[in-house]
């Protein structure tokens, strides 16, 4: 029993890892910046940190070893961060305000696949896994995008490059799904569209887009009317706790994969209509800060773990898996994010700066994790070493840079604006 006593538990080693790279990731940018700082790419290096010098931390959490445990815990952040992105917007209605986000959506988004989709296919990987090499890579990330979205509700101010990115990644998260389901198709039944194309386009392009973005709708008029109006002498909203937000989200996201549509647009959908019902009550806040929260813990968790995680994943790195994730971020979404805007009212600044920052992150450990657990792909290695690449070097590029850039565009037009 004494010798036990002051045994060590590498449980409670790696609790006490993961706070420290927590704190310093939240408390020492504020030395460099006055503002919120980007934290993730310093979680990512503190995980790496943790799991490489300190001593008696458990087995690094690899994705390949334990897909089930990052697709269930990726998905919760993503369904969290769609919730809270849906219900930032203060507005959803006016002249030209989504085609920026439309054009992304139909314009960029199929390119930025088809070009991935092309080097990933030229540089080795089989058509399957290009496919969803390309399909994993292209959301954009709404879990590590905070510092280029719109504020909480009600803060307005709502900046049209703000607009766009946080509508896009609210988004192409759920729309991603249909190409990951195409990988799967290619791996499963070959390249012949004649054996699947059929069912690929009615079911997983046509059937669960339109399935999730109905779900959210009904299920956010139906939790804005029990939130706010029922029993009429006492709502919730007269002072409910703010978790009512995650279960409404569980039962949302569950009940539209139940019915076969995707639960990403749903929750999403789910936020946005919310919001619509007494859009100007500071409830919504509550429930925004409340899902903002739980986000950020699993998030912040997450990518410790995933810091810890590299020295596995990166020995399948090779020069063609970085070159994909180099293409990606400084050439291929920034080119076609700037051909998809062409046309709208945006600046040429403003169109630089979106088709820019289009941030990598929690969403492409996902569906990565989730395409694994459905079928044992030849270049899994290779895939998830691609796409941890590009996640660090979108951590680091964009985490480091967004908020100041995006910031000073805003501030800039504002004092330009302002009378005298």
């Amino acid at each position: 029993m004494e010798d036990a006593f002051f045994g060590i538990s590498p449980y409670h080693v790696l609790l006490v890892g993961c706070g420290l790279v927590i704190i310093l990731a939240f408390w020492f940018p504020r030395f460099l910046r006055d503002r919120e700082p980007s934290s993730s790419g310093l979680l990512i290096l503190g995980g790496l940190a943790v799991f490489g010098i300190l001593p008696g931390v458990p087995e690094v959490f690899s994705p390949m070893e334990r897909t089930g445990f990052w697709e269930l815990a990726s998905e919760f952040a993503v369904i969290a961060a769609l919730f809270g992105t849906g219900m930032r917007l203060d507005k959803i209605v006016g002249k030209g305000l989504w085609a920026p986000t439309i054009r992304l959506l139909v314009i960029a988004m199929p390119l930025c696949i088809a070009a991935v989709f092309a080097l990933g296919y030229a540089l080795g990987l089989t058509a399957a896994g290009a496919i969803l090499l390309a399909a994993v890579l292209a959301p954009t990330d709404p879990v590590l995008a905070a510092d280029v979205q719109v504020g909480p509700p009600g803060e307005g101010g709502e900046h049209p490059i703000r607009y766009a990115l946080t509508t896009e990644a609210g988004l192409n998260d759920g729309l991603a799904f249909p190409f990951v389901y195409l990988a799967l198709f290619v791996g499963t039944l070959g390249l012949n569209p004649g054996d699947w194309g059929w069912e690929w386009f009615s079911l997983y392009l046509v059937y669960k887009i339109a399935v999730g973005g109905l779900a959210g709708v009904a299920a956010g008029w139906v939790l804005g009317r029990v939130i706010f109006h029922m029993p009429r002498h006492n709502p919730l909203s007269d002072g409910g706790t703010g978790v009512i937000a995650l279960a409404g989200l569980l039962f949302t996201y569950g009940m539209t994969e139940l019915i076969e549509g995707y639960g990403f647009i749903a929750a999403f959908v789910m936020g946005l209509t919310l919001r619509r019902v007494e859009v100007e009550h500071e409830y919504h806040t509550r429930l925004h800060a409340f899902s903002e929260a739980l986000e950020q813990a699993v998030t912040a968790i997450l990518l410790v773990l995933f810091g810890g995680a590299l020295p596995v994943l990166l020995p399948y790195l090779s020069w063609q898996h970085a070159l994909i994730g180099v293409a990606l971020i400084f050439v291929i979404r920034p080119a076609f994010g700037m051909l998809s805007l062409i046309g709208t009212v945006m600046p040429m600044k403003h169109r630089g700066v979106v088709a820019f920052y289009g941030v990598r992150g929690i969403g492409s450990i996902y569906y990565l994790a989730y395409a694994a657990g459905s079928l044992d792909f030849v270049n899994e290695g290779d895939l998830w070493a691609a796409i941890a690449f590009t996640i660090v070097l979108s951590t680091l590029v964009h985490g480091f840079s967004a908020g100041s850039v995006v910031h000073a565009v805003t501030r800039t037009e504002k004092r330009e604006a302002a009378p005298g």
